[in-house]
């Protein structure tokens, strides 16, 4: 794929006159061979601080050569990044989010793993089987988010968290009185982003998919109609805060004000250190079945690198498995590239990290599969679709007949 076509049509436009990193890997004055490794992450308060004292625990472990942080926010990373990989430049190691993944290794700017590490000295979860594009691989994990369903027992009728979905809707229209909500989820085009996950939890939830693995579009099945359809129920059931943010309807949950959310860990992690007064809790979504969205987030090697073999040194000590633990701990409720049991003192303090682990095995990545690289285009399609039917009385199946034509048409030009 062509870099620039990709960057004018799944992504936005970088900005002009953004710096760019030379062709990387020259060595420092010291002696030090120096890898770069960009990360969202390393903006965050707090959790960026820890990592990058993970980081050098490698470089005191390893004197010849200095992993440098390169600090990016999250609302900037792809823009910044893509730029700098379209100059022949960027960070020697990349964490990218998935969509961003794809669209990187479509348009060959990062390197596969030949000779980087021996598959079979590791134990991944099985998040890792999205990693490898035409047999080969071009990452590993570096975090992954699964979703549940997160509660406050105390606005429950019975303390406990419903398990099928006539359960969940008699429980939320209960605790849905005096200016409390049962449920909260993105409706609105601002939120496009946002719903497309929230939306694809009741999808894969009803059992339906995006797409075929072959990329043949899926969205007007009767698995995937029945998704938005329970969507729609929800939204005609009136126990959602119309119209607010997530921002808005996270911070009622930790005030006490919402009975229950489907979203990922880090949401929990946020959620419980925010909201002290009204512990929560968690527990598989109430969907018939168990398949739910997953945030994957790679490592990647920039294909511009000229240190290959030193940043390939710092990701096979970041697999080893005290780094690991380490880096899961560190990084909160996700999951990390290997498997990774969690210590006693995690449990003691989150208990409901528990049901966040054991969802991984149905973690499914939201995009639509074989068509990754459209992503961005589709959501935008469906959403629209999403929303005619939310507010404009489009039945389910009509609404999603049509995202079907539009894609086929619009997106993939059939």
């Amino acid at each position: 794929m062509n870099m620039r076509k990709l960057l004018s049509g799944s992504f936005a436009t970088a900005v002009a006159g953004t710096m760019l990193f030379a062709a990387t890997g020259a060595s420092a004055q010291s002696g030090k061979t120096v890898v770069t490794f960009a990360a969202s992450h390393f903006a965050e308060v707090g959790r960026g601080d820890r990592l990058k004292a993970w980081v050098e625990k490698f470089n005191a472990a390893n004197p010849d050569i200095e992993v440098k942080p390169v600090t990016i926010p999250f609302s900037s990373f792809a823009s910044t990044i893509f730029t700098q990989l379209g100059g022949k430049g960027g960070p020697d190691l990349i964490r990218f989010d998935l969509p961003e993944f794809y669209a990187a290794a479509a348009s060959n700017s990062v390197l596969p793993w030949d000779g980087v590490i021996n598959d079979a000295d590791y134990k991944f979860t099985s998040a890792d089987k999205y990693l490898k594009i035409n047999g080969k691989r071009y990452g590993v994990a570096f975090d992954t988010a699964n979703y549940a369903m997160i509660y406050n027992a105390a606005l429950l009728p019975d303390g406990k968290p419903p398990k099928t979905f006539d359960e969940f809707l008699t429980a939320a229209k209960a605790a849905t009185k005096d200016g409390n909500y049962g449920f909260a989820y993105r409706a609105t085009m601002a939120e496009r982003g946002g719903a497309w996950y929230d939306v694809t939890n009741f999808v894969y939830g009803f059992g339906g998919r995006w797409s075929k693995p072959d990329g043949t579009p899926t969205f007007n099945s009767p698995e995937v109609v029945a998704g938005i359809a329970a969507y729609k129920q929800v939204y005609d059931a009136g126990i959602t805060p119309k119209g607010t943010d997530a921002a808005t309807y996270r911070r009622m949950f930790w005030e006490g004000k919402i009975a229950t959310v489907v979203d990922n860990g880090g949401v929990a992690t946020i959620l419980t250190s925010q909201g002290k007064a009204h512990p929560i809790s968690a527990a598989h979504s109430p969907f018939p079945h168990r398949e739910q969205g997953m945030i994957l987030a790679p490592i990647t090697i920039n294909a511009n690198t000229k240190v290959k073999d030193a940043a390939a040194k710092f990701l096979r000590w970041m697999l080893e498995p005290k780094n690991q633990q380490e880096l899961q701990t560190l990084l909160g409720a996700v999951n990390v590239a290997t498997i990774v049991e969690r210590t006693p003192e995690e449990l003691k303090a989150m208990p409901w990290l528990k049901a966040y682990d054991e969802q991984t095995p149905y973690s499914v990545p939201a995009l639509p599969q074989g068509l990754e690289v459209k992503s961005p285009e589709i959501q935008q399609i469906v959403v629209q679709q999403l929303l005619k039917v939310l507010q404009g009385g489009v039945a389910p199946q009509v609404a999603m007949d049509e995202a079907q034509r539009l894609v086929q048409t619009r997106v993939l030009g059939q």
